[in-house]
């Protein structure tokens, strides 16, 4: 196996990179929306009940609020079709 020094030194030595794969940016962002929706509403449950920290809602929240960013980028930058460019 080559060493990191020699192929950083050498390049073209390297395989060739695999092609990017086709993933679906809106499913995984409302998974992930989902699952820290689910989790904020457990942290609720905890910070009420349990007096627990108010920071785990707060973290949700922020995961929900990334989530949504992420879906509104993913619907600005959808890739052209491949015979376009």
């Amino acid at each position: 196996m080559p060493s990191v020094l020699s192929m950083a030194l050498r390049p073209e030595r390297r395989r060739a990179s695999p092609p990017p794969l086709a993933v679906d940016l809106r499913v995984v962002s409302l998974v992930g929306m989902g699952l820290w929706s689910v989790a904020a509403v457990v942290g609720v449950l905890a910070w009420r009940l349990a007096d627990a920290s108010w920071t785990v809602p707060v973290t949700c929240a922020t995961g929900v609020v990334l989530g949504a960013l992420g879906l509104r980028w993913d619907r600005r930058h959808r890739r052209a079709p491949q015979g376009s460019e």
